[in-house]
């Protein structure tokens, strides 16, 4: 499935830089769960199974001069808090629903560790 479309691209009209990462996360994610299906919306790019289980944004998680000059926001939806010095900000939006956000600014950030971190959350969101 394509994730590049239309909406897609004017999402990133104010981030043009971030859209090649982008596209190279969203390719290696169709792949890996070729059943998701995506949503664009205003402020997110949201990935389903069953339910929701990442998104992509431009959320603020740390301060201005700590963001890189071009990335996103990756949001996952696990079971319980993630441990990593890669973790920008958790929080437990609802009791056992741990929202974890991560800054990914690199193609080197889409790694096997990430990559296992969304296993888990496509397998919380599709255990619901």
């Amino acid at each position: 499935m394509d994730y590049i479309d239309q909406d897609t691209i004017l999402f990133f009209d104010a981030h043009p830089d971030a859209l090649p990462l982008y596209k190279h996360f969203a390719s290696v994610l169709c792949s890996r769960f070729p059943d998701t299906k995506c949503k664009v919306q205003k402020s997110q790019i949201s990935f389903y199974n069953r339910h929701l289980y990442c998104c992509v944004s431009f959320l603020r998680v740390k301060k201005k001069a700590a963001l890189p000059p071009s990335y996103f926001v990756l949001s996952l939806g696990l079971n319980a808090p993630l441990e990593s010095a890669r973790v920008a900000a958790k929080v437990e939006a609802y009791p056992g629903r741990w929202t974890t956000h991560i800054v990914i600014a690199s193609k080197e950030d889409i790694d096997a560790e990430l990559m296992a971190w969304i296993q888990q959350a496509y397998d919380f969101a599709n255990m619901k």
